[in-house]
Formats: structure tokens, C-alpha cells, sequence
């Protein structure tokens, strides 16, 4: 599809690929109707399952050399006996989508934090909160009600049992004391390509499945910074102001939850230049080009990303038809393209943000420098 050169066949056919991912064991019927979300997730097993397979045999000690990309084969030494053995080229090559989370778990009596718990995840699967009367649906509010933070009752702290425990003398054995915890998600690796799925299944108090229709703003550039995990210490100025303003630009965001857009949470005279879901007319009249002159270098964002592809889904629960919205061919197109099987025909990017988002697809972008680790 990214081909700009003229083929012979005027339709690609997927058939070949099917057949590939059968052959990886996968039961996929070429007669009943499949789900793009699970799809998603077959393509990116099968890649993680071919580069398992890859021999990746190495000594622990080498581990931080190979982590320096500059390095070449020749140059690295084994520190331990022998020569080291040879280095798949696939030893740390990820698919783009490949990102990871991170769980965060603290007691509330006596603010004890876990260790930070890392899994992976090849797209980000985001419910979508009860919307509130008079208000839009924005892409913000399901992020923000995925990282929010919930309480976890009848935890074992060990802080708290051994805090008991130091105040008991003759070493009397004391059971595990149980608290409440307060667990909240953040992004702890933001991959090169992210792909969000928007949960649009839900059910009824009979028990039978619905589908929502609602419609979740979001728009051509994307801003994550917010919701990447920053490790626990002292902030420069600097880093401070530059979280401030992130907040500012996002609407109606406090201790992670989502809540109505308030003009009072601005500052004074000010706007916001930039929010998932809500952006401003300036913004969809240059499509394509993302105003980072307009931020200052605090302001500018980190971590930003340009949408690429929009699916969305035709029907209900139980039948319907998925199409495709896609960037055109070329690194700096703005041109949109609508595919539904063998038809295809330009589109605006007005009618791709006015559609009904199924999954996103973002490629991130180069925002400001990356700071120095």
C-alpha cells in the first residue's frame, strides 16, 4: 500500500498472510467475520514469537556494551573465558509498537511504595468514561481514566509489619498486617508506533453485549508527556514549569482523573495551545505541520506523535464491516486516503477526525531533544 510505484495487480489480495499466520498455529477463518483489534494482536505475537526464536547468547557482564549501538561486532570483548559468542542482529530489536507499562502500588497508611511492577503492551486499550452532559468526548478523557488511580483493599505491607513488629518485644510472632493501596498505571516505555483501541463494547443490565457509538474527539498530533512515568526525585525548575504547563494544556485534569474543562484552571489571559481531543481551529487549518514554535523550550512537548491510520468499525455486536483512513504515501503527505477492500478514494482530514474511532494509529515524531539520562 505504501508502494508509489504502478503494480500489475490492481487489488492486493491478504490471503498469503493469512495462510503465513496459520502455518504460526493460529485458527483464523477466511469465512467469518473477524475482529481488527485481535487481529493486531496475532500480527504482533507472531513478530515477538520469530524473534524469540532468534539466538540471543550472551554474557551478562556484556550486557551494558550492547546496549551502545555505535558498537560493532569487533569491537565488543567477553570479559570471561573463551570468545563470546556470536550476536543475532534480532538481540535487541523490538517491533515499533512495543512499549511498556508500569504499575505503581503505595500504602496509604504509611506511604510505603512497592517496587514499580513493568509489563508489556503492544497497544493501549482504553474504556471510555461516562461522558458528561454538554461536554465532547476527547481522546484526554480515556487516558486520563486509564492511569487513574484506584484503591486496592486487604494488601500485605510488609513496612507495616515490620513497623508492628519493631514495636513488639520477646520477638513475639505478629500476622501479616493488611492496608489499602492506592495502584495507578503510567507509560513507562512509549514505543516508536502506538496503537490505541477504543472500547466500544458494552453490556446491558440484561447481560447482552452493545456496542457504544459515541464519538471520541482526538486529533492529528498526539502529546504524551503527561502520562509517561517520570522516576520519584527532586525536579530541576525547569522540569517543574515545563509539567505545570503540560497540565495546563490538558482539560480538566486533577490527580489523574478526568473532570469537566474549567476556564478558572487556566491562567489568566491565557489559552491552552494544545489538547488530545480538543484543539484549537489553528491547528486543522495547516494540517501536517505541528506549530512547535509556538511553545517555548519548557513547553515544547517530548514525547509527540502524528497520526497515521484510523479504523473504524460499520454495524453492531454481532455483523458489520471495517474501513480504513491512511496517510497517503511520503514521509510529509497530507493526504488521506479511504479504504474499504478493493475501493479507495481520497479523504480530508476533517472526515477523519469527524469518524468513530475503532483503533488509532500514531508514529511518533521528533518533539524537543531528549534530555540526558
Amino acid at each position: 500500500l505504501s508502494c508509489q510505484e504502478v503494480t500489475e495487480d490492481d487489488v492486493l489480495d491478504a490471503s498469503c498472510l493469512l495462510e503465513v499466520l496459520r502455518m504460526n498455529r493460529w485458527q483464523i477463518s477466511s469465512f467469518e467475520e473477524q475482529d481488527a483489534h485481535e487481529l493486531f494482536h496475532v500480527l504482533t505475537s507472531s513478530l515477538e514469537d520469530e524473534r524469540d526464536r532468534q539466538p540471543r547468547v550472551t554474557h551478562l557482564f556484556d550486557v551494558h556494551s550492547l546496549e551502545q549501538p555505535e558498537i560493532t561486532q569487533k569491537q565488543i570483548s567477553c570479559r570471561t573465558r573463551g570468545s563470546l559468542p556470536p550476536v543475532s542482529n534480532h538481540w535487541k530489536s523490538q517491533h515499533p509498537f512495543h512499549g511498556r507499562l508500569t504499575s505503581n502500588m503505595v500504602c496509604k497508611h504509611c506511604e510505603h511504595q512497592s517496587p514499580v511492577r513493568f509489563d508489556t503492551f503492544d497497544s493501549l486499550s482504553l474504556s471510555i468514561p461516562a461522558a458528561v452532559w454538554g461536554r465532547p468526548m476527547t481522546l484526554d478523557h480515556c487516558l486520563h481514566h486509564f492511569i487513574s488511580s484506584e484503591s486496592v483493599k486487604d494488601v500485605v505491607c510488609d513496612n507495616c509489619t515490620k513497623i508492628q513488629a519493631e514495636g513488639i518485644l520477646n520477638g513475639q510472632s505478629i500476622e501479616n498486617q493488611r492496608t489499602t493501596f492506592v495502584k495507578q498505571l503510567k507509560l513507562g516505555k512509549l514505543p516508536q508506533c502506538l496503537c490505541i483501541h477504543l472500547q466500544r463494547l458494552s453490556w446491558s443490565n440484561q447481560g447482552t453485549p452493545l456496542k457504544r457509538h459515541e464519538h471520541v474527539q482526538f486529533n492529528e498530533f498526539l502529546v504524551m508527556d503527561i502520562y509517561k512515568y517520570r522516576v520519584p526525585g527532586p525536579k530541576s525548575s525547569q522540569e517543574q514549569l515545563s509539567q505545570k504547563n503540560l497540565e495546563e494544556m490538558t482539560p480538566g485534569i486533577k490527580d489523574g482523573r478526568a473532570g469537566k474543562p474549567s476556564d478558572a484552571e487556566q491562567p489568566a489571559g491565557t489559552k491552552p495551545l494544545f489538547m488530545n481531543g480538543a484543539s484549537s481551529s489553528s491547528f486543522l487549518m495547516s494540517p501536517g505541520t505541528f506549530p512547535l514554535a509556538a511553545f517555548s523550550e519548557c513547553r515544547a512537548p517530548l514525547y509527540l506523535y502524528r497520526l497515521m491510520a484510523v479504523v473504524v468499525h460499520h454495524g453492531d455486536m454481532h455483523s458489520g464491516h471495517f474501513v480504513t483512513f491512511r496517510r497517503a504515501p511520503g514521509a510529509r503527505s497530507s493526504q488521506w486516503l479511504w479504504v474499504s477492500d478493493e475501493s479507495v478514494r481520497r479523504a480530508s482530514l476533517h472526515e477523519v477526525l469527524a469518524a468513530s474511532a475503532y483503533l488509532l494509529f500514531y508514529e511518533r515524531v521528533q518533539g524537543r531533544a531528549q534530555p540526558q539520562s
